[in-house]
Formats: structure tokens, C-alpha cells, sequence
């Protein structure tokens, strides 16, 4: 039991000094040099992404979808501590897999395929019309990225119903 106790107060050190720091690291993964018509947001504007902190998962019933949701450090600090409203600089990414049954486990699903990755990012002065988020939403179709064709007005219509929670679905998920 004391060992138990040793790691779990390990891990909550580690913890609160990965999470104190807004330093994180890059993969250096080239993106896919694309940007969105309607936003001129581009891909390589979340570059670093994939070591954002994951913040929440959802499903997506619609789409047969697990979603992870991911924050830069700006935002992730932000959900941690509850705010309402995200600062300036936040980026909130979302990345879409379907599922399918585990190999070796069936009465599960785990993710399968990259179907998109959408983000918001807050910016108050370029993205007025829009409470201050800007949305991108890359889908992923025979392993190639293309820019959604969609109108992100859409995306902002959606998100609406979330005002008074700065048009975010998303909750900090603790783990503890």
C-alpha cells in the first residue's frame, strides 16, 4: 500500500508540473497545407497538436464517431480551472475516429480511422462575427486531408446553443 501511495503522489507531482507549464513539445509532423475557404484558418495552425492535453472524449451517435478533444495550453488551463469564457490564443481540436470492435476483445470499440480533425481557436478581433471562435474542420477521405466545403456558419449556428458556456460542448473530464 505504500508503494500505491508513493506512486499516485509521484504521479500527481508530475502532474501538476506538466500541467504549471506551458511549454509542450512538437513531433515536428509536417501538416497538410490546407486552409479553409470561408475562414482562411489553415491546418498548420494547430501545428503541434498531436501533444496538446486531451481534455475530454465524446461520441458521436450521428456519425458512429469517438471524438477526442484536445487544448493547447491556453485553453487547457482555462477548462482546467473552470472558466466560462476561453482567453484569446485558446485552440480546441477535435479529432474524429470511427470505431470498430476490438480485435481480441469484442464487447468493446476502439478507434480505427482519422474520419477529421476540426478546431476552434479564439481570437476576438479577427473572428467578431463568431463570438470570437474561429472553426476549421479537415476530413480525412482515402488517407488525403481536404478543407470541408461546408459553410462555417453552420459551425456557429451549432455551437450557439452552448452561449453562455463560450460556445464550448466541452467540460474538463477530471481523472481523478
Amino acid at each position: 500500500m505504500k508503494i500505491f501511495s508513493k506512486l499516485i503522489v509521484s504521479l500527481a507531482c508530475c502532474s501538476a508540473l506538466v500541467v504549471a507549464s506551458d511549454v509542450y513539445l512538437s513531433d515536428n509532423t509536417k501538416l497538410p497545407d490546407l486552409k479553409m475557404k470561408n475562414t482562411g484558418l489553415t491546418f498548420e495552425e494547430i501545428k503541434g497538436y498531436q501533444n496538446y492535453n486531451i481534455v475530454a472524449t465524446h461520441f458521436r451517435k450521428d456519425k458512429n464517431e469517438l471524438r477526442y478533444i484536445l487544448a493547447n495550453p491556453v485553453a487547457y488551463n482555462a477548462l482546467r480551472a473552470g472558466k466560462k469564457i476561453m482567453p484569446d490564443g485558446s485552440k480546441v481540436v477535435k479529432i474524429g475516429w470511427n470505431v470498430k470492435d476490438m480485435k481480441n476483445w469484442t464487447p468493446a470499440f476502439e478507434a480505427d480511422k482519422i474520419q477529421r480533425v476540426e478546431y476552434m481557436i479564439k481570437d476576438k478581433t479577427k473572428h467578431t462575427e463568431s463570438d470570437g471562435w474561429g472553426y476549421a474542420r479537415f476530413l480525412k477521405k482515402d488517407g488525403e486531408y481536404k478543407p470541408w466545403g461546408g459553410d462555417p456558419k453552420s459551425c456557429v449556428a451549432c455551437h450557439a446553443v452552448e452561449k453562455e458556456n463560450d460556445a464550448l460542448f466541452t467540460r474538463f473530464q477530471k481523472m481523478f
